[in-house]
């Protein structure tokens, strides 16, 4: 069966190292991949997931020392949003407190418990408690119980000007339906999909444009089995939409094409195929500096200007 939803998330931070100590220490999650942005090598690119880094629990960063603040606004993410089990939303308030994390109130959302907090850069983030996810796999590795542990995307939420066109695209090109609605917000969801399966649509009009900074989230990539797959998905944004979506990028661990959707946000079409363990055991995600083919040769300069991580 096909399997849509959320492949990754990608985001802009300040600090890498900073980055780093945030998504592995204080959220538990496993650094899968440490490579560089390939347009801009002296840069990192870093992967955070579950132990595999299966899509739709895929979280990356392009993390920029001296990035300036985003400022939250129409045409950008709004939230991502991750999943925990049911009966673990109190472990990590407490968590919270302890470590100084900014956080709100619990809340309720669509029924749902939900804590939203702040990481290091401001980046809009909450954990959902999710029914039954306590039988599901889990990185758990590090001060992080196993009943406790994230298990990827619960979803992203978008601020938009007008939410429908954007829900046209989502409904009919990236296999999402409308389930349900309350106050301002949308709710689509991709058929039987547990991780990364949700999108939240919030029409803002009149709000100021989103402006990218650390913080920001710089694109979302949605899940594709294959090439093919994929470019059925591209022919139909050029077909029933009139969007044209750049040529399809190697990125080593998926295949990529890129296209903004009628809101601005940038969406992703990446494939599932081949996944993070192309260039290195599943045993060692992310120990060593993984570099495509086409850099190799410039190694020694690109880890000469890179940050220590730890």
């Amino acid at each position: 069966m096909r399997q849509n939803g959320i492949h990754h998330v990608t985001a802009i931070a300040g600090p890498a190292r900073r980055n780093v100590d945030f998504y592995t220490r204080i959220l538990g999650l496993r650094l899968i991949k440490k490579t560089v942005n390939f347009d801009d090598p002296e840069t990192y690119h870093l992967y955070y997931g579950d132990e595999a880094g299966q899509p739709g629990t895929v979280l990356t960063f392009f993390p920029w020392a001296q990035a300036t603040p985003g400022r939250l606004g129409v045409g950008e993410a709004q939230e991502t949003v991750f999943r925990v089990p049911e009966g673990a939303i109190g472990y990590w308030t407490h968590r919270f407190v302890e470590k100084g994390v900014s956080h709100q109130a619990l809340a309720k959302r669509f029924g749902e418990t939900v804590l939203a907090f702040k990481d290091s850069d401001g980046m809009r983030l909450a954990l959902v408690a999710t029914p039954g996810g306590g039988s599901e796999p889990a990185w758990s590795h590090g001060d992080i119980p196993l009943d406790a542990a994230i298990r990827g995307f619960h979803s992203v939420s978008l601020l938009l000007e007008d939410a429908a066109p954007t829900g046209a695209i989502l409904s009919d090109v990236l296999g999402f339906v409308e389930i349900a609605r309350e106050g301002g917000l949308i709710r689509y969801k991709a058929g039987e999909t547990a991780i990364g399966g949700i999108v939240d649509l919030r029409a803002a009009g009149g709000f100021l444009p989103g402006r990218q900074g650390a913080g920001s989230v710089h694109h979302i990539a949605f899940r594709a089995p294959d090439d093919a797959a994929q470019a059925a998905m591209v022919c139909k944004l050029a077909e029933n939409h009139r969007i044209r979506t750049t040529e399809q990028k190697d990125r080593n661990y998926f295949r990529s094409v890129y296209f903004r959707e009628p809101g601005h946000v940038l969406f992703e079409i990446a494939t599932d195929i081949p996944g993070f363990a192309a260039d290195e055991p599943l045993a060692t995600l992310g120990q060593d500096l993984k570099l495509p083919q086409f850099l190799e040769p410039r190694r020694k300069d690109i880890e000469a200007v890179l940050p220590a991580l730890a």
